[in-house]
């Protein structure tokens, strides 16, 4: 059962709720604000490294491989047609 973070924007308590991913997500807080409460966002628990990882073997870093050079077209090729 995941565990979401809460915060309210009235009093700005932080507090953690275990639900299933099936119920309908918080929305008073325990100070007595309706509506006040909004879920967190937060990072992953768990982070995965090393090789053998998609994010670590093919994500792009905004270079490209280097690809090995294409050998010349002869002439031969282009006359064929």
């Amino acid at each position: 059962m995941p565990t979401y973070v809460y915060k309210c924007r009235v009093c700005e308590k932080v507090f953690e709720v275990d639900q299933r991913i099936t119920e309908d997500p918080l929305t008073d807080c325990e100070c007595g604000e309706t509506g006040s409460v909004s879920r967190v966002i937060q990072r992953p628990a768990i982070a995965f490294s090393g090789s053998g990882f998609h994010i670590n073997d093919y994500a792009t870093s905004g270079t490209r491989p280097s690809q090995t050079s294409e050998a010349p077209k002869s002439s031969s090729d282009s006359d064929a047609s």
